[in-house]
């Protein structure tokens, strides 16, 4: 029997690096707030998901004037984030039962493939934990501050074949995350999966997508913008 499907959207960020007077998550991407996009894509690929949407406590009003002026009739629990990011998710696992697969997905990635959620979600039904990766293409160096500028750290070579970059939507066994979120925080966990291999399970991963970016800055929203309008993308 298939398990339930949940996403939790973590849309909780104030979107400093962005610029802007509003929060990254509500800024429009080809007439469609950041978040919808993010949200739509989901429904598309699991009709019958449950959406948990994360939100920072003095936007929720603002995003529930924007579902109902743009007719998103789409029914989501709305949760107040945490103080870090590991505390909103913890907050919106509360509302997820055991026995059920729950995607965390950043809500400022709209462009990430149905196709590929749907994949993930299929293939979770059988590991505790799925994470997307995409290998990494440039040349990777470590450096460290130096009085006349950033110098190469002497005998430090990286390996770019070892090298992925993690992606979201992560996909959990509900039991397992809702289990690892128990743990105390950590500065380490810099992601769910972070968090779940530090609780003692294994990660499983899966090729993840070139065009599934997070959109954190204006060259982000450019480049997202001129993704979207490819005609590939949209067919």
């Amino acid at each position: 029997m298939e398990r339930r499907k949940y996403v939790i959207v973590m849309a909780a960020g104030s979107g400093t690096r962005m610029g802007a007077s509003l929060p990254k998550q509500f800024i429009e991407l080809d007439g469609k707030a950041i978040l919808h996009r993010t949200i739509e894509l989901f429904l598309e690929a699991c009709p019958d998901i449950k959406v948990i949407t994360v939100l920072p406590q003095d936007h929720m009003d603002y995003w529930k004037k924007y579902c109902l002026k743009n007719n998103f009739d789409c029914p989501q629990v709305l949760v107040k984030g945490g103080i870090t990011r590991f505390h909103s998710v913890r907050n919106a696992l509360d509302k997820v039962p055991e026995g059920a697969l729950v995607a965390v997905h950043d809500g400022v990635r709209p462009l990430v493939s149905p196709v590929l959620v749907r994949d993930m979600f299929a293939k979770a039904e059988t590991t505790d934990a799925l994470i997307p990766v995409v290998p990494c293409v440039d040349t990777m160096k470590m450096l460290e501050k130096g009085t006349d500028g950033l110098v190469a750290m002497p005998g430090c070579n990286v390996d770019r074949s070892l090298l992925y970059g993690v992606q979201t939507p992560q996909v959990f066994h509900s039991e397992t995350i809702k289990a690892a979120y128990r743990q105390p925080y950590e500065t380490s966990f810099t992601d769910d999966g972070s968090v779940v291999e530090k609780y003692g399970k294994n990660l499983s991963f899966i090729t993840g997508e070139r065009f599934n970016i997070k959109i954190t800055t204006q060259d982000d929203l450019l480049l997202a913008r001129a993704i979207i309008s490819l005609p590939s993308f949209s067919s």
